[in-house]
């Protein structure tokens, strides 16, 4: 593929609006409100004339905080088209986090709504380097101008979209910090490109489908991929908890054909909605991804959906999505035997354009790719990936940069190493086995956490468990963390004995003998589904003291 010429992710909405000007292009329930293809094209120049009249345009980093409604969606096809650099934090990672991410960004402009400007003032988020203001909604005693003051007198005329091309920098998207401090990704137009026409390929996407994104970001594949998005009523901070019927009911009236969930919110509406024997026929796929999804979850689920209709597990990153692609057919009628033996969970193939390489396992830097540093098939080794829908970088941080990215001399591109476990079989399909930092290492072998928390979470009265490590690495005392079902009402001693004894019935986790009881995982704030094993540690280490 050309490195060079026109790519600004923002061309598809023109596009759009062009051919369908009529149809729906987001559709707000909760506020009654529907944007179609046409009307959210000028609104978006509206604001890209006003951004760049105000002085934010090509290449100025730009703070958005406004929540996922109109303003947000036509604020960000905006900036795209002035050529700004989005700078996308999730609220919910806390305010020193927060604080931290914003310094690294070195963000020029903020915008956002009221109390994002009061937070910012309080806790001085990019004081040093902001310079311009953007209030969407009512300004109180903060600098700048209106989101309305800056649009007024715009007029309807087609903005001249910057002519940004590929390896242009579009947004900066940091890390839910599940292992460590959030790092942005730094995300070229070309690597959005990439991810559309990889999604549209792997899923069949078609205009004039009909999709509910429950994670906000997604929401803006969407429109490019001439899908009318849906914007649930939920709290996206939040999935775990959502409201089942909400979801279930957004399906039903407006026949949405493509859902995206994480585990938690599928676990969830799953099953809410298996318990009432409920159907959803207009859908044609469901697509969850953020962590591995439990085959009992994916089972649940599948009983409303039509027999041949499936749930993908794409896999990937912040960094690089999606990387393999996998359908619950394969799962539930193959994988899923192997997983619950300790196998590791399969991820599928890579998709097309994607070459992916499992490489022995280190925490060291390495500067220059050699084919000699692969395992193997069958042996567990890093996931290593390369591809257009990989970033190249992170933002200010060059050491992180050293740890995950190796030079591709014969390419003169790179390999980004996804800080994951797996290996690869026979039929080239990948086999996660868990983050490379949670690996527990003890005198005698090492133990992988997701082979080896899968024999555990085979038992009925069990949720979830995590496996960590306590102490030194070399020395550690493998613990195993267990999450109970909700509400069952069972001897913990005796469930203590019946894991213990599935520990014994397996080679891989016969050391595996301390077992904790923990009310309730700490988890990731985006999709409250990757545990902090970091956290659990801490906890299980202060518990055995």
């Amino acid at each position: 593929m050309s490195r060079t010429g026109f790519v600004n992710i923002a061309s598809h909405l023109p596009d759009m609006a062009r051919r369908q000007p009529d149809t729906s292009a987001i559709i707000f329930p909760q506020k009654n409100r529907i944007l179609t293809f046409g009307e959210l094209d000028r609104l978006s120049d509206r604001m890209a004339y006003g951004l760049e009249a105000y002085g934010i345009g090509r290449g100025v980093r730009t703070v958005l905080m406004v929540p996922p409604g109109p303003d947000f969606f036509a604020l960000t096809f905006a900036l795209f088209k002035v050529g700004a650099v989005v700078v996308l934090v999730d609220p919910g990672l806390g305010v020193k986090n927060l604080k931290k991410c914003l310094a690294d960004a070195e963000p020029q402009a903020f915008v956002g709504i009221p109390k994002a400007h009061i937070a910012r003032k309080l806790f001085g988020w990019g004081e040093e380097t902001l310079r311009t203001f953007v209030t969407v909604g009512r300004r109180l005693f903060w600098e700048g101008v209106t989101l309305e003051e800056m649009i007024v007198g715009q007029g309807e005329r087609p903005f001249p979209m910057a002519p940004t091309d590929r390896d242009e920098v579009a947004a900066i998207l940091f890390t839910s910090g599940s292992t460590g401090s959030p790092k942005g990704a730094v995300y070229t137009h070309g690597n959005f490109a990439a991810q559309v026409e990889a999604l549209r390929r792997i899923y069949g996407i078609e205009p004039g489908e009909v999709d509910l994104p429950t994670f906000p970001l997604f929401a803006l594949f969407a429109p490019a991929l001439g899908m009318t998005a849906v914007i649930p009523q939920m709290n996206f901070t939040r999935p775990g908890s959502v409201n089942p019927h909400r979801i279930i009911s957004a399906i039903e009236t407006y026949h949405v054909t493509t859902m995206f969930g994480s585990p938690a919110l599928i676990n969830r509406v799953g099953r809410y909605g298996h318990k009432r024997g409920k159907r959803l026929p207009s859908l044609r796929r469901v697509i969850s991804a953020g962590a591995p999804v439990p085959a009992v979850v994916m089972e649940r689920f599948a009983s409303m959906l039509r027999p041949e209709v499936q749930i993908f597990t794409p896999y990937g990153a912040t960094e690089a999505l999606p990387v393999c692609s996998i359908g619950s057919h394969e799962i539930l009628g193959e994988t899923r035997a192997i997983t619950e033996a300790g196998g590791g969970v399969c991820i599928g193939t890579p998709v097309e354009g994607i070459r992916l390489e499992i490489i022995e396992i280190s925490d060291a830097p390495i500067d220059l790719w050699d084919d000699s540093l692969c395992v193997p098939i069958g042996k567990i080794g890093e996931i290593v990936v390369q591809g257009e829908q990989v970033t190249r970088r992170y933002h200010n941080h060059p050491e992180a940069d050293l740890l995950a990215k190796i030079k591709d001399p014969a390419t003169g591109g790179f390999f980004h190493r996804m800080g994951d476990l797996g290996g690869k079989d026979e039929d080239g399909r990948i086999w996660f086995c868990g983050r490379k930092s949670h690996r527990v290492i003890t005198p005698e072998e090492t133990l992988f956490t997701i082979p080896c928390e899968a024999v555990f979470n085979t038992h009925p009265a069990v949720f979830r468990t995590a496996l960590v490590g306590i102490g030194e690495k070399g020395n550690q005392l493998p613990v195993l963390c267990v999450e109970l079902e909700k509400g069952a009402r069972v001897n913990k001693e005796k469930v203590r004995q019946e894991l213990i004894d599935l520990a014994k019935a397996h080679i891989h986790t016969q050391l595996i003998s301390t077992i904790l009881f923990h009310p309730a995982f700490p988890v990731d704030i985006r999709h409250n589904a990757k545990i902090f094993r970091e956290k659990l540690a801490v906890w299980a280490a202060r518990s055995l003291a």
